[in-house]
């Protein structure tokens, strides 16, 4: 299996979890905050800041679909190496809140570096098929006979 196909079926996965992600706070906010391990439910109306958490995923899952879907590869490693900061961030908002460490770095610590190791994978075969593309240097004219 080659690198690009790896790497392709790397993202659609990252994908299709981040989507899902989304979704899942979206329709059902209360319901999927028992697995991010954060301590205690938001006071008052706090699911309106998951359903914001749930658009954010969701919105991101759409731009690495969009980036797989049209064949921009070396956009999709950047974007993955950024869309790596935001599981990151939910992990530093774990351990701030002195939520399970295996939370923090089970599931936000792990999904950060998975997305990405999926980023640099995807830039170097991108890089890989840029050399691999790049004009050859133009030949130099044979020395001419005096």
């Amino acid at each position: 299996m080659s690198l690009k196909n790896v790497n392709t079926v790397l993202a659609t996965v990252c994908a299709l979890f981040v989507l899902y992600l989304g979704l899942s706070f979206i329709l059902a906010p209360e319901a999927s905050t028992q697995g991010v391990g954060l301590p205690t439910w938001p006071a008052g109306n706090g699911d309106s800041f998951l359903i914001m958490k749930g658009t954010r995923e969701f919105s991101m899952g759409l731009v690495i679909g969009i980036l797989l879907l049209t064949g921009h590869r070396r956009a999709l490693g950047w974007v993955l190496l950024m869309e790596a900061v935001a599981p990151f961030g939910d992990m530093i908002n774990v351990l701030a809140h002195h939520g399970p460490l295996a939370a923090a770095f089970g599931i936000h610590g792990l999904t950060s570096a998975l997305i990405a190791i999926t980023g640099l994978l995807t830039l170097r075969e991108t890089s890989k098929a840029h050399k691999a593309t790049a004009p050859a240097p133009a030949a130099q004219p044979a020395a001419q006979p005096a």
